[in-house]
């Protein structure tokens, strides 16, 4: 399977001001994309941090994802970063300057929004139909919004591009039974089935603990069969599974 990484840059996810949503969306897409999503990185507004963060992701995995950073401000700084991981100039777009002045007009397209038209040289254009100021794609790197509505149509302009791969599948097997208990059989089922990804996630409710155990493959048979032998493993524990 081809991979991913998603980088989430701004200083208002880190402090807990804002909730992002991005990533999720995201890894659920890319997943039915047949992508698989490796990691998931919070950084700051920071340039050394943020080239520090693209080089190393775009060298380790197919794909990278950015969000946040591309606004009119001062503290939007993902573009200007991003050439300089890739050793480039940010450069005056003449495409991005033309989107933005078909939006905005000459007299209302000041500086803070002529920001918006540069990208590293070389780049290419994501589109953007909610406020014309675009992303941009350089190499593997695709660099988009990170207020969630805009983000979302920037990926759906480039998501073509990732079809073809196996889509990955998932079946959650709900257990009444608490991890502990069930563990050591799960962990041995798991060597049975090394192409499904089989994940544990404990909850907690009045009528006791249990988990919600959730596996993940791009072979439909095969995350079928396995389902069954989770199925069957609680049952014989004792326990009631539900899906």
């Amino acid at each position: 399977m081809k991979t991913a990484c998603i980088l989430l840059i701004g200083n208002e996810i880190l402090s807990g001001r804002t909730q992002d949503q991005n990533a999720p969306y995201l890894a659920a897409r890319l997943g039915k994309l047949g992508v698989k999503v490796m990691e998931m990185r919070v950084i700051r507004d920071d340039q050394v941090i943020i080239v520090e963060a693209v080089n190393t992701a775009r060298a380790t995995h197919d794909y990278v994802f950015t969000t946040g950073g591309i606004g009119p401000t001062h503290d939007d700084i993902t573009a200007p970063s991003i050439a300089k991981a890739f050793g480039v100039a940010n450069v005056l777009n003449p495409a991005a300057l033309k989107l933005l002045v078909d939006r905005y007009g000459d007299a209302k397209l000041n500086d803070a929004r002529r920001r918006m038209a540069h990208t590293p040289e070389g780049a290419t254009l994501i589109e953007n139909s909610i406020s014309a100021a675009p992303g941009f794609q350089i190499a593997n790197v695709y660099v988009m919004a990170g207020v969630p509505e805009i983000m979302r149509v920037m990926f759906e302009s480039i998501a073509d591009q990732f079809a073809g791969e196996a889509p990955v599948a998932s079946v959650t097997v709900r257990s009444d039974l608490p991890e502990g208990l069930i563990a050591s059989e799960l962990g041995a089922l798991q060597s049975q089935f090394l192409d499904v990804e089989i994940g544990s996630y404990p909850f907690y409710s009045k009528s006791g603990a249990g988990c919600d155990l959730v596996l993940m493959s791009t072979d439909p048979d095969r995350i079928a069969l396995a389902a069954d032998q989770v199925r069957d493993l609680l049952r014989s524990l004792g326990g009631t599974p539900t899906s």
